[in-house]
Order: structure tokens, then sequence, then C-alpha cells
């Protein structure tokens, strides 16, 4: 079931005495099924915060259609949007916490909001502050707090009033990395746990890589990749996903790197490794009696599946290396890399 859709949908905003008319959003389509954990990813001025801003009806669409958990913002009246974020928990960069209020009644308070009878509030609190695992921080206030404390209080706090969808705008930005990776484990088991769909907007695409199913990359306003996380790192369709997928994965050597490395003697091949490859390279470079040994790259791990590139380098005679390299392009992209060569560019095809 989709639970978040944008048919054609572009938002500007008018020109004013500081600056001229911006267009945030052109044509924009995409869709968020139930149960998932999507990506919005994109740098500074992509349209990510306009996007969230739609979802949850703080603005409505110029043109198009966008529909939420069954509700058309567009349309939608006032008291039609209070119900919709109702039913929406928020999770923000800055944690935006009551700091005159305790932990627990940070948490309180959404469910004061949503009218929950106070004898049931005090176990609900006590619940989710076990779930996110600072049941021992009940009585402390904001200040007292590490950066990832005060983020799963954000999180209980989000998740409080059984919200049915999460949005994390850049829930992980002011966090060091190793508190990054509990708060992402924490929203996988929200997502695991409790059913939620989630959507994390960043910057970062070590997050997507670690956290999400589906992944939206947004340039200049407009949508230029999405789809299954792996299937667009694998192949990504443009130039930005091409550089955010760099930032996680070992390409192949160039420059300076790859001259150092031919004068290493031999010659030198790059393969990708990824889960559409049906033989390894190991056993094409054995089956023509190749010596290989790996000199660079690395394969990483995204969401279950590896990807990556290796370069090896081998021994043979140049026929020999034309008939390796042939055989390695029919399963995966491979080359023979010579001092002028550059990374090449990923194919545009998907592969089913």
């Amino acid at each position: 079931m989709t639970v978040i859709s944008f048919d054609g949908v572009s938002k500007g905003f008018p020109a004013t005495r500081r600056g001229s008319a911006v267009s945030a959003l052109e044509d924009v389509d995409l869709q968020v099924e139930r149960g998932s954990i999507v990506g919005v990813i994109g740098y500074s001025g992509a349209g990510k915060s306009t996007l969230v801003r739609l979802v949850n009806g703080l603005e409505k669409p110029s043109a198009g259609v966008v529909d939420v958990l069954g509700v058309d913002v567009g349309s939608a009246s006032a008291s039609e949007l209070r119900g919709l974020r109702g039913r929406i928990g928020m999770i923000f960069q800055q944690f935006n916490l009551f700091n005159s209020r305790t932990v627990r009644g940070n948490v309180a308070y959404p469910l004061k909001v949503a009218g929950w009878k106070k004898q049931d509030i005090g176990p609900r609190v006590a619940e989710l502050l076990d779930f996110v695992g600072i049941g021992d921080k009940a009585h402390s206030y904001p200040r007292a707090l590490s950066g990832g404390q005060k983020q799963r209080v954000g999180i209980a706090r989000a998740i409080a009033a059984n919200p049915e969808l999460l949005l994390a705008d850049e829930a992980t930005s002011a966090l060091d990395p190793q508190t990054t990776g509990e708060v992402l484990a924490l929203l996988r088991r929200i997502n695991r746990t409790l059913g939620i769909t989630i959507v994390v907007i960043t910057h970062q695409i070590s997050v997507v890589h670690e956290l999400c199913d589906q992944v939206i990359v947004m340039d200049g306003g407009r949508v230029v990749d999405s789809g299954d996380t792996y299937r667009v790192f694998a192949h990504p369709r443009a130039a930005l996903t091409e550089r955010f997928v760099a930032a996680v994965t070992q390409g192949v050597p160039t420059g300076d790197t790859l001259d150092a490395l031919l004068v290493g003697g031999g010659s030198l091949i790059s393969a990708d490794v990824n889960e559409f490859t049906s033989e390894h390279a190991a056993d094409v470079f054995e089956h023509h009696g190749v010596r290989h040994t790996v000199v660079f790259g690395g394969v990483t791990d995204i969401r279950g599946r590896q990807l990556g590139t290796l370069t090896y380098r081998v021994h043979a005679e140049d026929d020999v290396l034309a008939s390796v390299v042939a055989e390695l392009s029919t399963r995966t992209r491979a080359q023979l890399l010579r001092p002028s060569d550059a990374a090449p560019t990923r194919g545009t095809e998907v592969a089913s």
C-alpha cells in the first residue's frame, strides 16, 4: 500500500524583497510503500526540505497531487491537515527538545496533546524510554544528556502516539559516527518491530547505505534517480548518484594512484563485484591460467548485498589478457587499465 504519492508535483515560492522567485520542486513523481525505509538524498538546495513540508502539510503544492496517508494535501482543510500531522512523527537534526522539561516530560508532551488519559501516559512513557534504551534518564533534563541520548528522546517522542509514518530530517547530521550507527540501528528496529514507515531526509550517503530499502536522489528540485538502494548503487543513472556512491564504494584507481600501481609490473585489470555477477573474477583468471593478485579496491555491504570494484595485477601475454577481459565483460563491468585511463562511467541500465 502506498502511503506517500507525488504525482507531477511542483512547488514555487514568489519573489520577495530579498530575492527572486524560487522553484523548489519541479515535476516530482515518487511513491513510498507502507512498511519501507526510504532515503531522500541530495545536497543543500536540492528540494528535500520543501518535500518534507509538503508531506506533513506545512506547504501545499503549486501543481500536481500530493497524497499522504490517503489525504490530498493540496485540497485538505486546516482540520484535515492537523489530523494528518497527528499521524506523522518527526525527528529533527537539532533534537528540538524542551529544555525546561525532563526527559519524561518531553516524551509525555505529544501524548497530552493527543488527549491521552493521565493514567495511561506514565506507563507509555516508561515503555518508550526502555525501548529506545534510556529508561534510566526519565528524570534528567536535556542539558545533562549526550547528543545521542537527546536524539533517543526525540525518537521516543516521535513514536509516542503510534504514528503511521516517521519523518527523520537530517536526524544523524549532528552525531558522531558511532552514535549515528546506534541511532540507525534503533530506527531499523522501530521499522521492523512496530511496522512504521520511515522516510529519512539526508545528505549523508552512508545513512542510505546502512539503513534504507529504497532511495530517492534529488538535484535542483528534481528526482534524478530512484529505486531499490542496491540497484541504484550498482547502476546509478545520474552523475550525482555516481558521486554519492563513490563515497562508500572503492572504484577504479586513477591518476597518480594508477601510475604507481602500474610501476609494480604486470598488467592491471579492474572488475566490478555485485550480486548480478554470475562468476567471480578469480574463476575467470584460473580458467585462463593467469596469475593474479588484488592490489586495489574494496567490497562493501549494501543492505546485505555486496558491491564494489577490485583491481588485479596479472601476468599474461596480450592475447590472453584480451580474452580474460572479454570473458569478464560478459559477466560484469571490466577493463584493462592504462596510464591515461580515467574511471569509467557506470552503465545506466538497471539489472532486473
